[in-house]
C-alpha cells in the first residue's frame, strides 16, 4: 500500500505521463497556482514547456466544479476551432482524475474591475474582440460525441436555478430581490436553439496578448443552452456604473449595444435581450449576496465583502428598470 501523500502521488502520475510526451526531459515539481476556485490547480514544467494541471481533490467526488474530465472534454472539442483554448497535453481518467493543458501566457483583466489597468484603447479592442470570440463559441457544433453535451439549459431552468441561490441570501441583503424574481418569472422568453455556453464568459476569463485573444479559460461551468444566457452575463461588465464602489470608468469602452452589434456581426436582432440582461444582474446580485452572507456568518472571513451592498442593490434596481 502506498504511503505517499495525495499530492506526491499526483506528482508521480503527472511526471510519468509528461515524460512520455517529453522523453529525456527533466519534469519539474508541481507548484500550486493561486486563484483557482475549483479542484486543485498546479503548474509544472517539462524542460522549457510549461503546463497547468487540474485535478480532483483527494476524497472528493468528481462532480460539478471538481469534474475535471468534463473540463477536458470541452477543451478537446474546441481544439483547432475559432475559439482559442489551451491545448491538452494529457488526460488521466483514473480517479482522482486529472488533466494537463498547455500554459497560456497572457492577461485576463476585467477593465472596470481588475488591476492592473490596461490602456483604454486596448480594453476597448479586447472587449469587442471577445464579443466575436463568444459568437464563435456559440457557433460550435454541440452534437459530436467528444463533447457529450448535457441536456440544454433554457431560460426557465436558469431562472429557477438562480432563484434558489437568491432565496438563500437573507432578504435584508437583497433589497427588492423578491419583486425582481417575480417580474422575471412573469414573462420568461421563448428559447433559441441551444449552443455551447461558457457560463462565465467575460474578459476576466479570456487571456490576451495585446489585442489578440490567446485562450478562453475557466470552463468549470460550461453547459449547452440559450446563447442569450452567456450574452446577458458578458454585457454586464461593460459599464462601471453597474458596480458602485467597486468599478471604475474606462473611457471609450464599448457600450452594451456596440457589443451586441459586434456579436451579431450583421445577423438578426436577438429578441428579449433586456430579460437576459436583467437575469445576468440577478445572478450577480445572488452571487455577491451569497459571498457577503458567508462573510458575515464567519464561514469565509473577508472584510472586502462589506463593499458589496451598494452593488447588490444597483444590480437589482437596474434589472427591474430593464424589465420596465
Amino acid at each position: 500500500m502506498s504511503t505517499a501523500t495525495p499530492v506526491a502521488e499526483l506528482a508521480l502520475r503527472v511526471r510519468d505521463r509528461l515524460a512520455l510526451r517529453h522523453p529525456g526531459t527533466l519534469i519539474g515539481e508541481l507548484a500550486t497556482l493561486p486563484g483557482g476556485h475549483s479542484g486543485l490547480t498546479y503548474s509544472v514544467t517539462a524542460g522549457e514547456q510549461k503546463y497547468v494541471v487540474k485535478a480532483v481533490p483527494p476524497g472528493q467526488r468528481p462532480i460539478g466544479r471538481n469534474d475535471v474530465l468534463r473540463q477536458a472534454r470541452v477543451l478537446r472539442a474546441l481544439s483547432g476551432s475559432a475559439v482559442p483554448v489551451p491545448g491538452l497535453a494529457a488526460v488521466d481518467e483514473v480517479q482522482p482524475a486529472w488533466f494537463a493543458m498547455e500554459f497560456a501566457a497572457g492577461e485576463a483583466v476585467e477593465p472596470v474591475l481588475d488591476e492592473p489597468e490596461v490602456p483604454a484603447t486596448t480594453a476597448r479592442a479586447r472587449m469587442l474582440d471577445s464579443a466575436r470570440v463568444l459568437r464563435a463559441l456559440h457557433g460550435t457544433d454541440v452534437s459530436g460525441p467528444t463533447l457529450q453535451a448535457p441536456e440544454p439549459l433554457d431560460a426557465a431552468g436558469e431562472l429557477e436555478r438562480w432563484s434558489r441561490t437568491m432565496h438563500a441570501v437573507p432578504a435584508e441583503l437583497r433589497p427588492g430581490g423578491e419583486e425582481l424574481l417575480a417580474r422575471l418569472a412573469e414573462d420568461v422568453p421563448d428559447g433559441l436553439p441551444p449552443v455551447l455556453l461558457h457560463g462565465d464568459f467575460r474578459l476576466g476569463n479570456v487571456l490576451y496578448v495585446g489585442e489578440r485573444a490567446v485562450a478562453v479559460v475557466d470552463w468549470e461551468i460550461w453547459s449547452v443552452g440559450d446563447p442569450r444566457i452567456d450574452l446577458g452575463w458578458f454585457l454586464l461588465f461593460a459599464d462601471h456604473h453597474n458596480f458602485p464602489q467597486l468599478g471604475r470608468a474606462v473611457p471609450g469602452l464599448p457600450t452594451e449595444a456596440e457589443l451586441l452589434d459586434a456579436y451579431r456581426d450583421g445577423g438578426p436582432e436577438l429578441p428579449a435581450m433586456n430579460w437576459f440582461r436583467a437575469l445576468g444582474r440577478m445572478k450577480m446580485a445572488a452571487i455577491m449576496g451569497h459571498n457577503l452572507r458567508r462573510h458575515r456568518e464567519g464561514k469565509h472571513h473577508d472584510p472586502d465583502q462589506e463593499r458589496l451592498p451598494p452593488t447588490i442593490a444597483a444590480m437589482i434596481r437596474t434589472a427591474r428598470d430593464l424589465l420596465d
